[in-house]
């Protein structure tokens, strides 16, 4: 009842409600994105959600696209300004994804969206992660987010898709927001962001 009714309905009513109340703060990161990225505002990538259907995620764009002499891209902490590093830390480059959540593509609470590439390297415990529509926040995103192991995060998240409930995403957005404040674990250790995955851990 609370998974097939409540949950996408609530997703959608407080998705259209925080659009709303946080304008003010959209349109500025918005103006200030506009000039620190040469009008590249939006991150948009292709990401798998329930079932695995893509579906296109948008995000503040907090990395340039400066490149090298071959054409290649820059690593990851090379391209990271100070803006993009301040929208990381505080989560506000996530927020266009209320957008996502207020179209049906994802949930406040759920597996995060990853890599489509990453597809074919799971294993079917790890598939489990897209029997529910991916999140904004969710178990693993409190319980280490980028600094964990990728073994760690997928059984965070199978294991919350075996136990969620309309309590268990309330304390998931509580303790969401105090690791927002903190801001931990926004990065794995030595790295400008996460690394990548490149097989079954399971």
């Amino acid at each position: 009842m609370y998974t097939k009714f409540i949950k996408p309905a609530a997703d959608r009513f407080f998705a259209l409600f925080l659009l709303v109340g946080i304008s003010p703060l959209l349109l500025g990161v918005i103006v200030i994105l506009g000039f620190s990225n040469k009008g590249n505002i939006f991150f948009k990538q292709k990401r798998p959600g329930k079932y695995e259907k893509i579906f296109i995620v948008l995000k503040f764009k907090t990395m340039n696209d400066k490149k090298d002499n071959k054409g290649n891209l820059l690593a990851d902490k090379e391209r990271l300004h100070k803006i993009g590093l301040l929208l990381r830390k505080t989560s506000l480059d996530e927020i266009p994804q209320l957008f996502n959540v207020l179209k049906g593509d994802m949930s406040f609470v759920g597996p995060r969206p990853l890599l489509v590439e990453y597809l074919p390297f799971y294993t079917e415990k790890q598939r489990l992660r897209h029997s529910i529509k991916p999140g904004i926040t969710g178990w693993a995103q409190i319980n280490g987010r980028n600094a964990i192991s990728w073994e760690d995060k997928f059984n965070h998240d199978i294991w919350y898709v075996k136990h969620k409930s309309f309590v268990l995403d309330i304390k998931i957005l509580f303790l969401t927001f105090f690791r927002i404040v903190q801001a931990k674990d926004v990065n794995k250790k030595n790295t400008a962001t996460t690394t990548k995955f490149k097989g079954n851990t399971l």
